[in-house]
Protein backbone atom coordinates (compact mmCIF):
# COMPACT_ATOMS: atom_id res chain seq x y z
CA UNK A 1 0.00 0.00 0.00
CA UNK A 2 1.59 3.12 -0.95
CA UNK A 3 0.46 5.27 2.23
CA UNK A 4 3.48 7.26 2.60
CA UNK A 5 7.32 7.60 0.95
CA UNK A 6 10.02 4.72 1.06
CA UNK A 7 11.37 3.93 4.17
CA UNK A 8 14.78 1.28 5.15
CA UNK A 9 12.20 -1.92 5.10
CA UNK A 10 10.23 -0.91 2.12
CA UNK A 11 13.80 -0.21 -0.08
CA UNK A 12 14.96 -3.54 1.58
CA UNK A 13 12.14 -5.61 0.17
CA UNK A 14 12.24 -3.90 -3.17
CA UNK A 15 16.15 -4.47 -3.43
CA UNK A 16 15.55 -8.07 -3.15
CA UNK A 17 12.80 -8.69 -5.46
CA UNK A 18 15.22 -6.40 -7.86
CA UNK A 19 18.55 -8.94 -7.52
CA UNK A 20 15.75 -11.86 -7.20
CA UNK A 21 14.61 -11.00 -10.41
CA UNK A 22 17.94 -10.00 -11.93
CA UNK A 23 19.56 -13.16 -10.28
CA UNK A 24 16.35 -15.57 -12.94
CA UNK A 25 16.43 -13.13 -15.71
CA UNK A 26 12.90 -11.81 -14.87
CA UNK A 27 10.98 -9.24 -14.72
CA UNK A 28 11.30 -6.60 -11.40
CA UNK A 29 7.38 -4.79 -11.24
CA UNK A 30 6.52 -1.76 -9.37
CA UNK A 31 2.69 -1.98 -8.67
CA UNK A 32 1.05 0.70 -6.98
CA UNK A 33 -1.51 0.11 -4.17
CA UNK A 34 -3.46 2.98 -3.45
CA UNK A 35 -6.70 1.31 -2.99
CA UNK A 36 -7.17 2.65 0.60
CA UNK A 37 -8.06 6.30 -0.55
CA UNK A 38 -8.09 7.61 3.07
CA UNK A 39 -4.19 6.82 3.38
CA UNK A 40 -2.89 7.84 0.34
CA UNK A 41 -0.38 10.38 0.50
CA UNK A 42 -0.34 12.79 -2.93
CA UNK A 43 2.88 12.30 -4.45
CA UNK A 44 4.36 9.47 -2.72
CA UNK A 45 3.60 6.88 -5.57
CA UNK A 46 6.31 9.21 -7.71
CA UNK A 47 8.13 10.14 -4.78
CA UNK A 48 8.80 5.92 -4.22
CA UNK A 49 9.74 5.20 -8.11
CA UNK A 50 11.90 8.63 -7.87
CA UNK A 51 13.81 6.60 -4.77
CA UNK A 52 13.71 3.48 -6.79
CA UNK A 53 15.79 5.30 -10.14
CA UNK A 54 18.03 6.93 -7.41
CA UNK A 55 19.24 3.64 -5.47
CA UNK A 56 19.93 2.05 -9.19
CA UNK A 57 17.08 -0.84 -9.06
CA UNK A 58 14.53 1.06 -11.40
CA UNK A 59 11.38 -1.38 -11.73
CA UNK A 60 11.17 -2.78 -15.71
CA UNK A 61 7.52 -2.00 -15.17
CA UNK A 62 5.65 0.23 -13.56
CA UNK A 63 3.14 3.57 -13.37
CA UNK A 64 5.92 5.60 -14.77
CA UNK A 65 7.43 2.93 -17.52
CA UNK A 66 4.62 1.52 -18.39
CA UNK A 67 4.36 -2.43 -19.52
CA UNK A 68 2.48 -5.25 -21.20
CA UNK A 69 0.10 -5.41 -17.81
CA UNK A 70 -0.98 -1.89 -17.37
CA UNK A 71 -2.07 -0.31 -15.52
CA UNK A 72 -0.12 -0.48 -12.43
CA UNK A 73 -2.15 1.62 -10.27
CA UNK A 74 -4.94 -0.48 -8.53
CA UNK A 75 -7.31 2.42 -8.31
CA UNK A 76 -7.47 2.25 -11.68
CA UNK A 77 -8.22 -1.26 -12.46
CA UNK A 78 -11.55 -1.09 -10.40
CA UNK A 79 -13.74 -2.39 -13.07
CA UNK A 80 -10.99 -5.59 -13.18
CA UNK A 81 -11.72 -6.12 -9.35
CA UNK A 82 -15.52 -5.54 -9.70
CA UNK A 83 -16.17 -8.29 -11.93
CA UNK A 84 -13.52 -10.78 -10.23
CA UNK A 85 -15.89 -10.25 -6.85
CA UNK A 86 -18.98 -10.54 -9.67
CA UNK A 87 -17.02 -14.16 -9.97
CA UNK A 88 -16.70 -15.18 -6.35
CA UNK A 89 -20.97 -13.84 -5.69
CA UNK A 90 -22.22 -15.95 -8.82
CA UNK A 91 -19.96 -18.92 -7.41
CA UNK A 92 -21.11 -18.58 -3.44
CA UNK A 93 -17.26 -18.04 -2.93
CA UNK A 94 -18.38 -14.54 -1.76
CA UNK A 95 -21.64 -12.76 -0.23
CA UNK A 96 -23.29 -9.31 0.07
CA UNK A 97 -22.76 -8.01 4.01
CA UNK A 98 -25.25 -4.97 5.24
CA UNK A 99 -23.64 -4.90 8.41
CA UNK A 100 -23.36 -1.09 9.27
CA UNK A 101 -20.05 0.56 10.57
CA UNK A 102 -21.81 1.11 14.06
CA UNK A 103 -22.45 -2.80 14.16
CA UNK A 104 -19.31 -3.57 13.72
CA UNK A 105 -17.60 -0.99 16.05
CA UNK A 106 -19.87 -2.51 18.57
CA UNK A 107 -18.69 -6.27 18.13
CA UNK A 108 -15.13 -4.98 17.97
CA UNK A 109 -15.49 -3.04 21.24
CA UNK A 110 -17.51 -6.39 22.91
CA UNK A 111 -14.37 -8.79 21.85
CA UNK A 112 -11.97 -5.94 23.32
CA UNK A 113 -14.29 -5.83 26.83
CA UNK A 114 -14.12 -9.86 26.82
CA UNK A 115 -10.26 -9.72 26.57
CA UNK A 116 -10.56 -11.91 22.73
CA UNK A 117 -9.82 -10.75 19.19
CA UNK A 118 -12.12 -8.82 17.49
CA UNK A 119 -13.47 -10.33 14.91
CA UNK A 120 -16.97 -10.49 12.00
CA UNK A 121 -19.50 -13.11 13.52
CA UNK A 122 -19.81 -13.68 9.52
CA UNK A 123 -23.95 -12.87 10.41
CA UNK A 124 -24.18 -11.97 6.96
CA UNK A 125 -23.44 -15.27 5.19
CA UNK A 126 -26.55 -17.76 4.93
CA UNK A 127 -28.64 -14.58 3.99
CA UNK A 128 -30.72 -16.20 1.66
CA UNK A 129 -30.85 -14.65 -2.30
CA UNK A 130 -34.83 -13.28 -1.66
CA UNK A 131 -33.11 -11.31 1.84
CA UNK A 132 -30.45 -9.68 0.04
CA UNK A 133 -32.14 -8.28 -2.98
CA UNK A 134 -34.72 -7.24 -0.71
CA UNK A 135 -31.99 -5.12 1.19
CA UNK A 136 -30.40 -4.11 -2.07
CA UNK A 137 -34.04 -2.87 -3.43
CA UNK A 138 -34.00 -0.44 0.32
CA UNK A 139 -30.86 0.68 -1.20
CA UNK A 140 -28.84 -0.34 1.73
CA UNK A 141 -24.60 -0.47 1.84
CA UNK A 142 -23.15 -3.19 1.31
CA UNK A 143 -19.52 -4.61 0.78
CA UNK A 144 -18.56 -8.17 -0.07
CA UNK A 145 -16.59 -10.40 2.09
CA UNK A 146 -14.96 -13.64 1.03
CA UNK A 147 -16.22 -17.06 2.56
CA UNK A 148 -13.37 -18.70 4.32
CA UNK A 149 -13.46 -22.30 4.20
CA UNK A 150 -11.87 -24.97 7.12
CA UNK A 151 -9.15 -27.23 5.23
CA UNK A 152 -6.69 -24.62 4.41
CA UNK A 153 -3.63 -26.92 2.26
CA UNK A 154 -0.15 -26.41 3.35
CA UNK A 155 2.51 -24.11 1.36
CA UNK A 156 6.18 -24.08 1.14
CA UNK A 157 7.36 -20.19 1.46
CA UNK A 158 10.28 -19.97 -0.11
CA UNK A 159 11.97 -18.62 3.42
CA UNK A 160 9.92 -19.92 6.15
CA UNK A 161 9.42 -23.80 4.62
CA UNK A 162 5.67 -25.24 5.09
CA UNK A 163 3.39 -23.07 6.25
CA UNK A 164 -0.33 -23.20 7.01
CA UNK A 165 -2.45 -21.06 9.22
CA UNK A 166 -6.09 -22.17 9.37
CA UNK A 167 -7.42 -18.59 9.27
CA UNK A 168 -11.16 -19.46 9.77
CA UNK A 169 -11.11 -20.32 12.94
CA UNK A 170 -9.98 -17.09 14.20
CA UNK A 171 -10.25 -14.43 11.34
CA UNK A 172 -14.41 -14.07 10.57
CA UNK A 173 -14.76 -13.40 6.69
CA UNK A 174 -12.27 -10.39 5.36
CA UNK A 175 -14.00 -7.49 3.27
CA UNK A 176 -12.97 -7.71 0.05
CA UNK A 177 -14.70 -5.37 -1.91
CA UNK A 178 -15.19 -2.30 -0.03
CA UNK A 179 -18.58 -0.07 -0.12
CA UNK A 180 -17.22 2.84 -2.42
CA UNK A 181 -15.92 0.30 -5.23
CA UNK A 182 -12.63 0.07 -3.91
CA UNK A 183 -10.82 -3.44 -3.35
CA UNK A 184 -9.11 -4.50 -0.32
CA UNK A 185 -5.42 -5.96 -0.18
CA UNK A 186 -5.92 -9.35 -0.45
CA UNK A 187 -8.82 -9.19 -3.19
CA UNK A 188 -6.17 -6.33 -5.82
CA UNK A 189 -3.12 -8.67 -5.26
CA UNK A 190 -4.32 -12.00 -5.57
CA UNK A 191 -6.09 -10.51 -9.09
CA UNK A 192 -3.25 -8.18 -9.78
CA UNK A 193 -0.65 -11.17 -9.91
CA UNK A 194 -2.94 -13.23 -11.69
CA UNK A 195 -3.37 -11.04 -14.54
CA UNK A 196 0.13 -9.89 -14.25
CA UNK A 197 1.78 -13.38 -14.58
CA UNK A 198 3.41 -12.93 -11.43
CA UNK A 199 5.65 -15.81 -10.47
CA UNK A 200 7.24 -15.03 -7.44
CA UNK A 201 6.32 -12.32 -4.65
CA UNK A 202 8.97 -11.70 -1.81
CA UNK A 203 7.26 -9.35 0.83
CA UNK A 204 7.23 -8.80 4.81
CA UNK A 205 6.68 -11.18 7.00
CA UNK A 206 3.64 -9.52 8.21
CA UNK A 207 1.95 -11.28 5.09
CA UNK A 208 2.86 -15.11 6.29
CA UNK A 209 -0.51 -15.36 7.96
CA UNK A 210 -2.32 -13.86 5.27
CA UNK A 211 -1.16 -16.00 3.14
CA UNK A 212 -3.10 -18.95 3.78
CA UNK A 213 -6.11 -16.42 2.84
CA UNK A 214 -4.72 -15.53 -0.64
CA UNK A 215 -4.62 -19.08 -1.50
CA UNK A 216 -8.11 -19.42 -0.52
CA UNK A 217 -8.86 -17.02 -3.02
CA UNK A 218 -6.42 -18.54 -5.83
CA UNK A 219 -8.20 -21.74 -4.93
CA UNK A 220 -12.45 -20.15 -5.61
CA UNK A 221 -11.18 -18.39 -8.84
CA UNK A 222 -9.25 -21.92 -9.88
CA UNK A 223 -5.84 -20.20 -10.82
CA UNK A 224 -2.38 -21.00 -9.62
CA UNK A 225 -0.68 -19.00 -7.16
CA UNK A 226 2.58 -17.46 -7.39
CA UNK A 227 5.55 -18.90 -5.08
CA UNK A 228 5.75 -16.45 -1.93
CA UNK A 229 8.78 -15.80 0.09
CA UNK A 230 8.39 -13.91 3.22
CA UNK A 231 11.57 -11.86 4.04
CA UNK A 232 11.94 -11.24 8.12
CA UNK A 233 11.53 -8.08 9.55
CA UNK A 234 14.12 -4.77 9.55
CA UNK A 235 14.81 -3.74 13.23
CA UNK A 236 16.82 -1.43 14.84
CA UNK A 237 20.38 -2.60 16.29
CA UNK A 238 18.65 -3.05 19.83
CA UNK A 239 15.66 -5.08 18.31
CA UNK A 240 13.44 -2.35 18.21
CA UNK A 241 10.94 -1.40 15.28
CA UNK A 242 11.89 0.92 13.19
CA UNK A 243 9.60 3.60 13.10
CA UNK A 244 8.02 5.69 10.01
CA UNK A 245 8.15 8.69 12.48
CA UNK A 246 11.68 8.94 13.07
CA UNK A 247 12.27 11.37 9.65
CA UNK A 248 15.91 9.23 9.44
CA UNK A 249 14.35 5.98 8.09
CA UNK A 250 13.23 7.45 4.80
CA UNK A 251 15.65 7.02 2.10
CA UNK A 252 14.62 10.59 0.53
CA UNK A 253 16.81 11.72 4.11
CA UNK A 254 19.49 9.45 3.26
CA UNK A 255 19.81 11.33 -0.42
CA UNK A 256 19.18 14.72 0.94
CA UNK A 257 21.70 14.10 3.43
CA UNK A 258 24.51 12.89 0.73
CA UNK A 259 24.59 9.20 1.62
CA UNK A 260 25.80 6.86 -1.61
CA UNK A 261 22.68 4.68 -2.65
CA UNK A 262 25.25 1.78 -2.82
CA UNK A 263 25.53 2.35 0.72
CA UNK A 264 22.18 2.01 1.92
CA UNK A 265 21.84 -1.13 -0.35
CA UNK A 266 25.15 -2.60 0.97
CA UNK A 267 23.66 -1.81 4.57
CA UNK A 268 20.53 -3.40 4.89
CA UNK A 269 21.68 -6.34 2.89
CA UNK A 270 24.90 -6.92 4.78
CA UNK A 271 22.47 -6.97 8.40
CA UNK A 272 20.15 -9.67 6.78
CA UNK A 273 20.96 -12.73 5.24
CA UNK A 274 20.85 -14.24 1.34
CA UNK A 275 24.16 -14.02 1.11
CA UNK A 276 27.11 -16.72 1.56
CA UNK A 277 28.74 -14.17 4.01
CA UNK A 278 29.04 -10.66 5.82
CA UNK A 279 30.84 -8.44 3.63
CA UNK A 280 30.84 -4.57 3.16
CA UNK A 281 31.60 -3.05 0.12
CA UNK A 282 29.89 -4.90 -2.11
CA UNK A 283 28.36 -3.89 -5.27
CA UNK A 284 24.56 -3.81 -6.72
CA UNK A 285 26.19 -6.46 -9.19
CA UNK A 286 28.30 -8.78 -6.40
CA UNK A 287 24.66 -9.07 -4.22
CA UNK A 288 23.19 -10.51 -7.64
CA UNK A 289 25.75 -12.83 -8.31
CA UNK A 290 25.95 -13.83 -4.71
CA UNK A 291 22.15 -13.90 -3.67
CA UNK A 292 20.75 -16.80 -2.80
CA UNK A 293 16.35 -16.89 -1.95
CA UNK A 294 17.49 -20.53 0.20
CA UNK A 295 20.50 -18.39 2.46
CA UNK A 296 17.71 -15.87 3.70
CA UNK A 297 17.05 -17.06 7.02
CA UNK A 298 13.82 -16.65 9.44
CA UNK A 299 15.83 -14.37 11.96
CA UNK A 300 15.30 -10.40 12.17
CA UNK A 301 17.52 -8.13 10.27
CA UNK A 302 19.38 -6.22 12.99
CA UNK A 303 20.48 -2.43 11.37
CA UNK A 304 23.03 -0.42 12.88
CA UNK A 305 22.80 2.98 11.15
CA UNK A 306 25.66 4.13 12.79
CA UNK A 307 27.82 2.09 10.48
CA UNK A 308 26.37 4.18 8.06
CA UNK A 309 28.98 6.38 7.69
CA UNK A 310 31.23 3.51 7.44
CA UNK A 311 29.62 2.09 4.30
CA UNK A 312 29.72 5.29 2.52
CA UNK A 313 33.50 5.74 2.75
CA UNK A 314 33.86 2.63 1.61
CA UNK A 315 31.97 3.36 -1.86
CA UNK A 316 32.85 6.80 -1.95
CA UNK A 317 36.56 6.00 -2.19
CA UNK A 318 35.89 3.69 -5.34
CA UNK A 319 33.84 6.34 -6.58
CA UNK A 320 36.89 8.53 -6.24
CA UNK A 321 39.23 6.22 -7.86
CA UNK A 322 36.84 5.65 -10.38
CA UNK A 323 37.19 8.13 -13.65
CA UNK A 324 33.62 8.61 -14.50
CA UNK A 325 32.18 8.95 -10.89
CA UNK A 326 34.44 11.10 -9.90
CA UNK A 327 33.76 13.58 -12.46
CA UNK A 328 30.23 13.56 -11.60
CA UNK A 329 31.87 14.21 -7.91
CA UNK A 330 33.70 17.02 -8.50
CA UNK A 331 30.41 18.79 -10.14
CA UNK A 332 28.36 18.02 -6.92
CA UNK A 333 31.31 19.11 -5.22
CA UNK A 334 31.50 22.66 -7.07
CA UNK A 335 28.00 23.17 -6.32
CA UNK A 336 28.13 22.79 -3.05
CA UNK A 337 31.03 25.03 -2.22
CA UNK A 338 29.00 27.84 -4.25
CA UNK A 339 26.35 27.19 -1.71
CA UNK A 340 28.38 27.30 1.19
CA UNK A 341 30.89 29.33 0.90
CA UNK A 342 29.54 31.73 -2.05
CA UNK A 343 29.11 34.65 0.14
CA UNK A 344 32.52 34.11 0.81
CA UNK A 345 35.69 35.62 -1.28
CA UNK A 346 36.12 32.00 -3.20
CA UNK A 347 38.88 32.10 -5.57
CA UNK A 348 37.85 30.87 -9.03
CA UNK A 349 40.39 28.92 -9.52
CA UNK A 350 39.57 26.55 -6.23
CA UNK A 351 36.12 25.41 -8.29
CA UNK A 352 38.28 24.96 -11.58
CA UNK A 353 38.11 20.63 -12.16
CA UNK A 354 41.79 20.38 -11.86
CA UNK A 355 42.13 21.61 -8.24
CA UNK A 356 38.70 19.59 -7.11
CA UNK A 357 40.32 16.45 -8.48
CA UNK A 358 43.54 16.81 -6.42
CA UNK A 359 41.48 17.94 -3.32
CA UNK A 360 38.98 14.42 -4.00
CA UNK A 361 42.08 12.15 -4.56
CA UNK A 362 43.66 13.24 -1.28
CA UNK A 363 41.14 13.25 1.01
CA UNK A 364 39.77 9.40 -0.37
CA UNK A 365 39.31 7.10 2.08
CA UNK A 366 39.36 10.37 4.74
CA UNK A 367 36.21 11.62 4.13
CA UNK A 368 32.43 9.68 4.72
CA UNK A 369 30.34 12.20 2.98
CA UNK A 370 31.22 14.14 0.24
CA UNK A 371 29.73 17.26 2.51
CA UNK A 372 32.30 16.65 4.86
CA UNK A 373 34.34 18.83 2.43
CA UNK A 374 32.41 21.99 2.69
CA UNK A 375 32.15 21.66 7.14
CA UNK A 376 34.02 24.25 8.64
CA UNK A 377 37.25 21.89 9.14
CA UNK A 378 37.76 22.03 5.49
CA UNK A 379 37.25 25.92 4.78
CA UNK A 380 40.51 26.77 3.99
CA UNK A 381 40.10 24.68 0.91
CA UNK A 382 37.78 26.82 -0.52
CA UNK A 383 38.55 30.39 0.92
CA UNK A 384 42.03 31.16 0.18
CA UNK A 385 43.66 33.34 3.24
CA UNK A 386 44.81 37.21 2.60
CA UNK A 387 47.72 36.71 5.35
CA UNK A 388 50.73 39.75 5.10
CA UNK A 389 53.98 39.33 5.92
CA UNK A 390 53.54 41.08 8.77
CA UNK A 391 50.92 39.16 10.62
CA UNK A 392 53.51 36.40 10.63
CA UNK A 393 56.14 38.28 11.26
CA UNK A 394 54.02 38.34 14.53
CA UNK A 395 54.40 35.54 15.38
CA UNK A 396 58.36 35.10 14.35
CA UNK A 397 60.67 37.11 12.97
CA UNK A 398 62.04 33.81 10.52
CA UNK A 399 59.46 34.16 8.44
CA UNK A 400 61.57 33.87 5.47
CA UNK A 401 63.33 31.55 6.81
CA UNK A 402 60.61 29.34 7.68
CA UNK A 403 59.37 29.99 4.18
CA UNK A 404 62.07 28.96 2.13
CA UNK A 405 62.13 25.58 4.45
CA UNK A 406 58.77 24.48 3.98
CA UNK A 407 58.93 25.38 -0.14
CA UNK A 408 62.09 23.34 -0.27
CA UNK A 409 60.31 20.29 1.58
CA UNK A 410 57.52 20.69 -0.69
CA UNK A 411 59.92 20.12 -3.89
CA UNK A 412 61.20 17.27 -2.00
CA UNK A 413 58.32 16.09 -1.19
CA UNK A 414 56.29 16.52 -4.55
CA UNK A 415 55.69 13.06 -5.07
CA UNK A 416 53.15 12.78 -2.11
CA UNK A 417 53.14 13.98 1.43
CA UNK A 418 51.88 11.32 4.13
CA UNK A 419 51.05 12.65 7.58
CA UNK A 420 53.47 10.70 9.25
CA UNK A 421 56.64 11.95 6.96
CA UNK A 422 55.19 15.49 7.20
CA UNK A 423 55.16 16.00 11.28
CA UNK A 424 58.62 14.15 11.79
CA UNK A 425 60.28 16.57 8.38
CA UNK A 426 58.54 19.20 10.07
CA UNK A 427 60.20 18.99 13.32
CA UNK A 428 63.15 18.48 11.67
CA UNK A 429 63.07 21.78 9.86
CA UNK A 430 62.36 23.76 13.10
CA UNK A 431 65.70 22.51 13.93
CA UNK A 432 67.09 24.26 11.61
CA UNK A 433 65.86 27.70 12.63
CA UNK A 434 67.00 29.80 15.18
CA UNK A 435 64.81 30.73 17.84
CA UNK A 436 61.58 29.56 16.33
CA UNK A 437 59.56 27.31 18.88
CA UNK A 438 57.90 24.28 17.00
CA UNK A 439 54.50 25.38 18.36
CA UNK A 440 55.07 28.82 16.97
CA UNK A 441 56.05 27.69 13.62
CA UNK A 442 52.90 25.64 13.67
CA UNK A 443 50.90 28.51 14.33
CA UNK A 444 53.05 30.49 11.74
CA UNK A 445 51.94 27.84 8.79
CA UNK A 446 48.59 26.93 9.72
CA UNK A 447 47.93 31.03 9.57
CA UNK A 448 49.68 30.47 6.26
CA UNK A 449 47.86 27.96 5.24
CA UNK A 450 44.42 28.71 6.42
CA UNK A 451 44.52 32.33 7.75
CA UNK A 452 42.79 30.70 11.05
CA UNK A 453 44.64 30.26 14.69
CA UNK A 454 42.37 27.05 14.92
CA UNK A 455 41.48 23.96 12.78
CA UNK A 456 43.17 20.54 11.57
CA UNK A 457 47.00 19.79 12.03
CA UNK A 458 49.54 22.10 9.72
CA UNK A 459 50.14 18.54 8.24
CA UNK A 460 46.67 17.60 7.16
CA UNK A 461 46.24 20.87 5.45
CA UNK A 462 49.71 20.51 3.53
CA UNK A 463 48.69 16.59 2.69
CA UNK A 464 44.88 17.76 2.05
CA UNK A 465 46.38 20.57 -0.01
CA UNK A 466 48.52 19.07 -1.36
CA UNK A 467 52.69 20.53 -2.73
CA UNK A 468 51.30 22.58 -5.21
CA UNK A 469 48.66 24.76 -3.46
CA UNK A 470 50.78 24.77 -0.18
CA UNK A 471 53.81 26.58 -2.37
CA UNK A 472 51.25 29.14 -3.53
CA UNK A 473 49.62 29.91 -0.45
CA UNK A 474 53.27 30.28 0.93
CA UNK A 475 54.50 32.55 -2.18
CA UNK A 476 51.58 34.49 -1.68
CA UNK A 477 51.97 35.45 2.20
CA UNK A 478 55.68 36.29 1.98
CA UNK A 479 55.06 38.41 -1.05
CA UNK A 480 51.94 40.15 0.59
Amino acid sequence: MITGFLHLGGLRTALYNYIFAKKHQGTFILRVEDTDQNRVVPGAAEGIEDMLDWAGIPPDESPRRGGSFGPYQQSQRLDLYRRASDVLLESGAAYRCFCTPQRLELLKKEALRSQQTPRYDNRCRDLTPAEVSEKVARGLGWVVRFRLERGVQPFQDLVYGWSRHEVADVEGDPVILKGDGFPTYHLANVVDDHYMGISHVLRGTEWLTSTSKHLLLYKAFGWDPPQFGHLPLLLNKDGGKLSKRQGDIFVESFARDGFLPEALLDIVTNCGSGFAEKQMGRTLEELILQFEIGRVTTHSALLDLESLPEFNRIHLTRHIENEGLRQELIRELRSLVEHVYGDQQVDQEVLEKEYMERVLLLRKGHISLLKNLVSSDYSYLWVRPSVSREQLQTISAEVDEIGKLVLGLMMRQAAGLTMEELNRDLRSLQKQTKETKYSSMMQLLRLALSGRQHGPSVAEMMVTLGPQEVCGRIHKALSS
